[in-house]
């Protein structure tokens, strides 16, 4: 057969019936043969690709091209939108410092603040994602192995995809508007929790009335995310955070001479419906949203009955939902236990985390891009291409992070002014985030692992308990070591009750994994990021004793991002790190392969 496109049910005026039964069943004698291979990311073509779409439906399309060069050309792009879009979020971040400091009109912002990082957490990056992508990666398997020799009537009113649309999508809306609707009414009550040591609460409220509505549009967001990263096209859901850094910037360029910090909060809500309409396209595209009540109505009970998503029983939602939350909780913990400090001590520690967390998000872009391949081979029962696939994800996720992690702490003063030293932003707020952005890097670690680990323990058909019971622990430990340590330590103890937490979180879930779900080898897995640690820590020694030596921060800072590396994989290849050593193989396969998929 040629590459052109071939669809099931053809003109039924043209065509007689015989002829139309014959042309399905080679149709369906071709679909069990050929394998199934994942399409381009949106936007590219797939060498050799055909199309084979049901019933228009915007399903993925099956291309020729294997599995390591989709990954390889998923993961370039899906790193370029993810770096303009971390690079946005510090241009965010520096037009913040630079109108408004590090004082109490910052501070008030951030606490209103909490609520979208808090929706963020929950409607994109962990809940929705770890329940949605499994669920539509199981609906996908399914509408593949139902689909041969069906016509397109039958296979659009028998799309399992349709049906999970039609049955979670209404009522996702629903809860989420009224969940904004609630928040909205309750800013004084939330603002009440968050910081009950804030002098003036009245600005943080005000804030908080205009950030409560991306309770809205994350879910909807995060659900569109969800959708299609199942459906493999990356490139829509890894652009939201440009989009939602823009509306941010645009928004505060604009109208912080009349509204002060509040046009702040108001570009934060711009800024999440542009996450919405960036995606919107593509999910019509390729999901749809589900049929109609006759399509409905046309299917057969028992494949409704089957089809419709379990996901809303609370037994399985309540893991994702409890581990999502302890994990954002940790900024919680923190702004409460910061809020009765000195002015600008929240401001301190978000301009921290935020520089110091950018090694971490960069490399989490390995398991986003390879999670639905992950819950597609356990709903396929491939345990083993699983195994290898999460061995693989946290090696180099640990390499990227480790080696960011010694750069962030390394070149600490030098980084933050470069980065933020300017209008109202103070030397003095300058030391004052380094010294607290070095503590936190002692957390970088713990913090990568758990987003890795996380993903694999939910993509098995019903959500485990264990997530939730290990980042529970992990938040009781920082909540103990930070209302201590507080007391004598201020800010720092802070943040070194929350690299604690983390941490312990991250080596419960690392020894969890094998026995519960994949059967990992964690010693191995473990001796090579303790291979690893040691080389972070000859470059993170190296670039602290040099940063100083050049008194111009950019150039110093510059000059680091190549000693830094150089001193990690000069000491990994010393000590025989295999992650460091066949790093140059790996660099020189994802090139080829991401060639050979243009």
């Amino acid at each position: 057969m040629d590459g052109s496109a071939c669809r099931t049910g053809e003109s039924a005026g043209t065509t007689p019936a015989a002829g139309r039964r014959a042309a399905r069943a080679r149709r369906a004698a071709a679909a069990q043969a050929r394998p199934a291979e994942p399409p381009g990311p949106e936007g590219t073509a797939v060498p050799g690709g055909r199309a084979d779409r049901t019933g228009g439906d915007g399903g993925a399309a099956a291309g020729s091209a294997p599995l390591g060069r989709f990954l390889a050309k998923a993961a370039a792009v899906t790193a370029g939108l993810t770096a303009a879009g971390s690079l946005l979020g510090l241009a965010r971040d520096q037009t913040i410092a630079h109108l408004f400091g590090a004082g109490h009109a910052s501070d008030a912002f951030l606490i209103a603040w909490t609520v979208p990082e808090m929706a963020s957490t929950l409607l994109i990056e962990d809940a929705m994602a770890l329940l949605m992508v499994p669920a539509f990666s199981h609906a996908l398997a399914r509408r593949a192995a139902g689909r041969p020799g069906l016509t397109r009537r039958e296979a659009r009113t028998q799309d399992p995809v349709r049906l999970l649309v039609t049955a979670t999508l209404p009522r996702l809306a629903v809860l989420l508007a009224v969940v904004a609707a609630v928040l909205v009414a309750a800013a004084p009550a939330v603002v009440a929790v968050l910081a009950p040591g804030l002098p003036d609460p009245e600005l943080a409220v005000e804030c908080t009335r205009l950030t409560a509505l991306t309770v809205f549009s994350f879910g909807v967001a995060g659900y569109f995310s969800a959708a299609l990263r199942a459906h493999r096209s990356f490139v829509p859901p890894a652009a939201i955070y440009v989009s939602y850094n823009i509306g941010i910037i645009a928004t505060m360029v604009a109208l912080h001479t009349l509204w002060g910090v509040k046009a702040a909060a108001a570009g934060v809500a711009v800024g999440g419906l542009l996450m919405v309409l960036v995606q919107l396209p593509s999910f019509v595209r390729h999901v749809g949203f589900g049929r109609s009540r006759a399509g409905r109505a046309a299917a057969p009970r028992s494949q409704r009955d089957r089809d419709r998503p379990t996901l809303i029983a609370l037994g399985v939602i309540a893991p994702v939902i409890l581990f999502a939350v302890f994990r954002q909780s940790q900024v919680l913990v923190e702004r409460f236990l910061a809020a009765s400090l000195q002015p600008g001590a929240i401001s301190h520690l978000n301009y921290a985390q935020k520089v110091a967390q950018m090694p971490m998000v960069l490399s989490l872009m390995i398991c986003t891009v390879t999670f639905p391949v992950v819950a597609q081979a356990m709903a396929a029962g491939e345990r083993e291409k699983a195994r290898r696939r999460v061995e693989q994800d946290l090696a180099l996720a640990s390499l990227a992070v480790l080696m960011g992690t010694a750069l962030v702490i390394g070149y600490a003063p030098q980084i933050i002014e470069v980065l933020f030293e300017r209008g109202a932003f103070t030397h003095q707020d300058t030391l004052a985030t380094a010294a607290v952005m070095r503590v936190y890097g002692l957390g970088l670690l713990g913090h990568c692992l758990v987003g890795a680990l996380s993903r694999p323990f939910f993509s098995t058909a019903r959500p485990t308990w264990f997530p939730a019971l290990a980042m529970g622990a992990g938040l009781l430990v920082n909540i103990v070591a930070g209302a201590f340590a507080v007391r004598w330590w201020g800010t720092y103890g802070i943040a070194a009750a929350n690299a604690a937490g983390i941490s312990t979180a991250a080596a419960l879930l690392l020894t969890g994994l094998g026995p519960r779900i994949i059967a990992i080898h964690v010693r191995r897995v473990a001796a090579g990021i303790g291979r690893l640690a040691v080389a972070a820590v000859a470059a993170c020694a190296t670039g602290w004793i040099a940063g100083p030596m050049v008194p111009d921060p950019l150039l110093s800072a510059g000059l680091g991002c190549l000693l830094v590396p150089a001193m990690f994989c000069a000491t990994g290849t010393a000590i025989r790190a295999l992650e460091v050593t066949a790093l140059p193989a790996q660099i020189s396969q994802f090139t080829q392969r991401f060639r050979n998929a243009r």
